[in-house]
């Protein structure tokens, strides 16, 4: 299905709005979870300020809005961000969408793209880290829809991956029966860091490229995976947040989030995207630790 086969101005429109739409809702449920959790410090808000992409000719090519959370009593670090940019793609960016087999980008290299992404944190060692994405890309030639979200925690438990998979599992079941398997598949494959021969965290689901001839019934899939987030994330951060934890602990979370660190700058497609497309370099990087640590 080609860009023009859709009334794609005002699915984009659209699309950019229901990302920032799921943003104000996750920052507000993580402020509320900030007031329920442990200890007397103050809770953690988020502070929100505007996010610029700077064009290939220097000139503002969008931008966005990067909420940022950090020290709270839940989580020690947290960014949701939201981001509508366009231009020309650079020739690596060309190059990488070629290679994936994105129609049209060499006669004509205009994009158009939006989205949300967040990376939490959590000051407890024994409450996963998590991240969240979802996107719609246009090009004169194409449009397709890509996200996912898994789940990195630093002391695995068997319960709570159970519990993360089954609400992305029934997400994605009224769909397409194909595309919970395909698609964990996928994050397995996705978020397997080479040099270290292992995955980042327990697996979740990714997919790009997402273009099934109906703007309509991707776009439903694409909100109900960012509309799974809350019910996959909140239970579990609700039970581990009071959990005792102590220097060993402490000692497993940072050294995993080095793994984690590592991925994103090496291998994560966004923060390359972001980054070679002039996009503000804090947001890009947002998803970083607040602390890391390496054997």
């Amino acid at each position: 299905m080609t860009a023009t086969d859709a009334p794609m101005e005002a699915g984009k429109a659209r699309a950019a709005a229901w990302f920032a739409s799921l943003r104000d809702a996750i920052c507000a449920a993580f402020e509320s979870l900030e007031d329920r959790g442990p200890g007397t410090a103050p809770p953690g808000r988020f502070a929100r300020r505007a996010t610029r992409r700077q064009g290939e000719d220097g000139a503002d090519a969008g931008g966005g809005e990067m909420s940022l959370m950090r020290g709270g009593r839940v989580f020690e670090k947290a960014g949701v961000n939201v981001s509508t940019v366009s231009g020309s793609l650079g020739a690596r960016a060309a190059a990488a969408m070629r290679a994936r087999g994105i129609p049209g980008i060499a006669e004509d290299p205009r994009f158009w793209a939006a989205g949300m992404s967040l990376v939490a944190h959590m000051q407890n060692p024994h409450a996963p880290a998590v991240h969240l994405n979802t996107r719609l890309f246009w090009t004169p030639a194409a449009w397709w829809f890509g996200g996912g979200s898994d789940l990195n925690p630093a002391l695995p438990r068997d319960a709570d991956t159970a519990h993360f998979h089954a609400v992305l599992a029934a997400a994605c079941a009224p769909h397409g029966a194909d595309l919970y398997p395909r698609f964990r598949a996928w994050a397995e494959e996705y978020f397997f860091i080479p040099h270290r021969g292992r995955a980042r965290g327990v697996g979740g689901i990714f997919y790009d490229d997402l273009n099934r001839g109906d703007w309509e019934a991707d776009f439903a899939f694409t909100r109900a995976v960012g509309e799974a987030f809350l019910p996959a994330v909140l239970p579990l951060a609700e039970r581990r947040m009071a959990e005792p934890w102590g220097p060993a602990e402490r000692e497993a979370q940072l050294v995993h989030r080095g793994l984690y660190a590592e991925y994103n700058l090496l291998y994560d497609r966004g923060t390359r995207f972001g980054l070679e497309t002039g996009h503000d370099p804090e947001a890009v990087l947002m998803s970083l630790p607040p602390l890391a640590r390496w054997p």
